[in-house]
């Protein structure tokens, strides 16, 4: 139930906020919009395919928890099958996405970008759609954000989390 943030004096800092905010899978509000965008199809998603460069794309902002100590660990659990990025592409560059760590049948979104509208949204449904597929029953995503209320998320309190995490952890799901 913790995860790591690089601070801005350069350490890890380790947090498990209460309440702590989630994505409900089987309850994944898909908003008018994306919908329509969805409908269309203007990208090809992967997955997979360019972790680092997910990774790194999420940590080309202003300010970032993503340093290089964060980079390592992460593609380290992405070699060992445990971290996974969704990537959205068009006309073969990279739009955005977004990464992960799957671990029984919780995944915990760690971030996303976009390099266009929609490509982190997009990257999103597809995501939940994966982990519905496959028995999934916890999406984390440590705190909410007002961009992911408009998906369903919302926030539950450490002890509730704690407990839906516990009986995400005893099941036997696959990402990949």
């Amino acid at each position: 139930g913790m995860f790591p943030m690089a601070l801005e004096n350069g350490e890890l800092g380790w947090f498990s906020p209460d309440p702590r905010g989630i994505i409900p899978i089987r309850a994944f509000h898909v908003p008018h919009g994306l919908e329509k965008v969805l409908r269309k199809c203007p990208f090809e998603v992967r997955f997979n395919s360019a972790f680092g460069d997910v990774m790194r794309g999420c940590a080309a902002r202003e300010t970032t928890w993503i340093n290089e100590a964060i980079l390592e660990s992460y593609t380290a659990l992405h070699r060992m099958g445990y971290a996974h990025s969704v990537e959205v592409w068009r006309d073969g560059k990279l739009r955005g996405g977004l990464y992960g760590v799957s671990l029984g049948g919780a995944f915990f979104g760690e971030s996303m970008f976009s390099r266009v509208p929609n490509a982190s949204k997009v990257a999103l449904a597809h995501l939940v759609n994966r982990l519905d597929e496959r028995g999934f029953v916890l999406l984390d995503t440590q705190w909410v954000t007002e961009h992911l209320t408009q998906f369903g998320a919302h926030e539950i309190p450490r002890s509730t989390y704690l407990k839906r995490l516990n009986k995400a952890l005893n099941l036997h799901c696959s990402f990949s």
